[in-house]
């Protein structure tokens, strides 16, 4: 290489350098003012700090005696916060007792209105009842002339069917054999459902039943029975099939004619009965029942058809 090539390549080199160290002074420089500017922020920082270290430090003493004023205050509190739960604790149970004292009250009051209710409601029905028994009073003194009456006529009613018995009694005890009887009769009359009547116009059936008592030894024995309807003038009802028959009363010969007829064992002691559909309406009056047998009548017992 020539010294003239070399040179210049040192000169090139050296304005590189002196380039290099001129940016880096510049570089450099900045650096330092930069750093300069840094530190005085910093000095100004520190010195606001140490302001701010003074009034803080100020800051804590006023707050450590603020804390033990509010340490005494908080005591203070504590002990009238005691005090407090305490009289709350009792106006509580004042207020429990004076609730259930009110609900007691509630609940009397509330029984006292249904109670109240109730007897008014009671006292509505006793004034109905009332107004009813009125006029029901009122109807029965509209009837009392006509019950009154119709006792007259069933008085009168009864004394005829009284003398009748005692007329029939009297004509049964001198028919009748002497330990040879029938007793404790009874009659009744039925419709078609089997319920007992004394309607003339209802009566459908007469159910007819006598005892037989201590019977000598020579009447008993298999006997025919009869029964004879008649009206209160002896006369038999009207028949569809009457039944024909000769008994002896009293040593005499009787034709009657009866209504219903059987065969019969009779025993010491038993209760014997009739049933006999009724094929005409009787109309109403007196009527007989009487039991025969070959050797005589047993009993007869009467009744009325209204």
């Amino acid at each position: 290489m020539k010294a003239k090539d070399i040179l210049i390549v040192v000169t090139i080199i050296l304005s590189i350098l002196l380039l290099a160290a001129t940016w880096w002074g510049f570089s450099q420089r900045k650096t330092n003012q930069q750093l300069e500017s840094h530190n005085q922020t910093l000095t100004n920082e520190i010195s606001d700090l140490e302001e701010l270290k003074v009034e803080l430090q100020s800051e804590v003493d006023s707050l450590e005696i603020a804390y033990e004023y509010l340490s005494l205050e908080n005591d203070s509190l504590s002990n009238s916060l005691t005090d407090a739960q305490l009289r709350v604790d009792r106006r509580d149970r004042s207020i429990a007792k004076l609730k259930k004292a009110n609900n007691a009250s509630k609940a009397e009051i509330s029984n006292l209105k249904s109670e109240i209710q109730s007897l008014l409601e009671q006292k509505k029905i006793l004034e109905n009842s009332i107004a009813g028994l009125q006029m029901e009073n009122d109807s029965l003194r509209a009837r009392t002339g006509v019950l009154e009456a119709s006792l007259g006529t069933a008085k009168q009613e009864n004394a005829a069917l009284a003398n009748l018995n005692q007329t029939m009694q009297g004509e049964m005890n001198r028919l009748t054999l002497a330990n040879f009887k029938a007793t404790a009769f009874q009659v009744e009359l039925e419709r078609r459902n089997s319920k007992v009547t004394s309607k003339s116009r209802r009566a459908k059936k007469i159910l007819v039943s006598f005892d037989l008592t201590n019977v000598p030894q020579k009447y008993q024995g298999v006997r025919p029975l009869y029964l004879v309807i008649t009206d209160d003038k002896a006369t038999p009802i009207k028949l569809e099939n009457p039944i024909q028959a000769t008994v002896s009363v009293n040593g005499q010969a009787n034709e009657i004619l009866a209504a219903e007829a059987k065969e019969v064992n009779i025993e010491d002691n038993q209760r014997l009965s009739f049933s006999h559909e009724l094929s005409n309406k009787l109309a109403k009056g007196y009527y007989r029942v009487i039991v025969y047998t070959d050797i005589g009548l047993l009993g007869a017992s009467s009744f009325r058809l209204r």
